[in-house]
C-alpha cells in the first residue's frame, strides 16, 4: 500500500466499497421490522430471522446444502489428492491431459455442465439421487481442491520421505506420517475452498435437483420468482454470514493471498 499513490488507494477505495455496498444493504435490510424490503430506520428486529428457521423448506434446504457440500468437498478432496500427486512428481503419457480433465469445470460454464449433467442422469436413471448431486457438486468443485493441493506439492521437499524409505518405511506409511502432514494446510484449505463453491452454487443446481433434494440457493431462487420480501434479506444475509466465516477459516489455515494470487 505504500508503493500506490493517493489516487490509486481512493481508487481502490471505491471499487471495494462498490463491490460491498449490496451486500451490506442486504445484511441491514434484514433486520427490518416491516413486510417489505425497506432499511430500517427507527428500529432493528429478528423478526425475518426467525421467520426463516420456522420455514420448514428453507431449513430442509440448508441441511440439504450442507450435507452436499460436505460430501462433494470431501470427495473432491480424496480424489484431488492422489491427483495432485501424480500430476507434481510423475512424468507419465497423459498427464497434461489429466491436469486439464480436472481443470476444465473452471472454464466451462455452469448452465452448459448443467445441461449436460441432466441428460447423463436421465439416461443412467439418476435423476432425483442425492448421491447423484453429490458426484455432479464434486466434478465442478474438484479444480479448486486440486489448484491447493498442487500449489503445496510445488516445490516439496523430499528428503524427509527419501529418509524413511532408506529406513524402511513403505509407501503408504510416508504419505501416512509424513507428506500427508506437510501438505495438510493445502488439503485443508482446498476442502474449505470446495465446500464453499459448493454450497453456493445455484446454476448448476437449478438442473439437476429433485423436490426431495432441493438445495438452499435453488430454494431462495424458486421463492424470488414467487415474491419477493425480507425473508430472502435474511436468508441471504445468514449465507453471507456462512460464506464469510468459511472464508475466514480458509484464511487462518492456509492465507487467502496463497489461494487467490498463489503467494507462498
Amino acid at each position: 500500500m505504500r508503493n500506490n499513490g493517493p489516487f490509486a488507494l481512493a481508487f481502490n477505495a471505491l471499487v471495494i466499497a462498490f463491490m460491498l455496498a449490496p451486500l451490506l444493504v442486504v445484511c441491514v435490510v434484514a433486520f427490518t421490522p416491516e413486510n417489505t424490503l425497506t432499511i430500517p430506520t427507527t428500529s432493528f428486529s429478528l423478526r425475518w430471522f426467525r421467520e426463516v428457521f420456522s420455514h420448514p423448506d428453507f431449513v430442509l434446504s440448508f441441511w440439504n446444502s450442507l450435507w452436499l457440500a460436505l460430501g462433494s468437498a470431501t470427495l473432491a478432496t480424496v480424489l484431488a489428492v492422489p491427483a495432485g500427486i501424480a500430476i507434481t512428481r510423475y512424468d507419465f503419457p497423459g498427464r497434461d491431459f489429466l491436469n486439464g480433465l480436472f481443470l476444465s469445470p473452471l472454464i466451462i460454464p455452469h448452465l452448459v455442465l448443467g445441461v449436460a449433467m441432466l441428460r447423463m442422469f436421465a439416461l443412467v436413471g439418476g435423476t432425483g439421487s442425492f448421491g447423484w448431486l453429490v458426484l455432479a457438486h464434486t466434478v465442478i468443485v474438484t479444480p479448486y481442491t486440486l489448484r491447493l493441493v498442487v500449489a503445496a506439492l510445488v516445490g516439496f521437499d523430499r528428503s524427509a520421505e527419501h529418509a524413511a524409505l532408506s529406513l524402511g518405511a513403505s509407501q503408504a506409511t510416508v504419505f501416512r506420517r509424513i507428506t500427508l502432514p506437510m501438505i495438510l494446510p493445502g488439503v485443508t484449505g482446498g476442502w474449505l475452498l470446495a465446500f464453499i463453491n459448493s454450497f453456493d452454487e445455484v446454476t448448476m443446481s437449478i438442473f439437476v435437483t429433485a423436490p426431495s433434494t432441493v438445495t438452499l440457493p435453488v430454494r431462495m431462487y424458486m421463492y424470488a420468482t414467487e415474491s419477493i420480501d425480507p425473508l430472502m434479506a435474511a436468508v441471504s444475509a445468514l449465507m453471507i454470514a456462512v460464506t464469510a466465516g468459511a472464508m475466514l477459516l480458509l484464511d487462518r489455515i492456509y492465507g487467502l493471498d496463497r489461494v487467490l494470487v498463489g503467494r507462498s
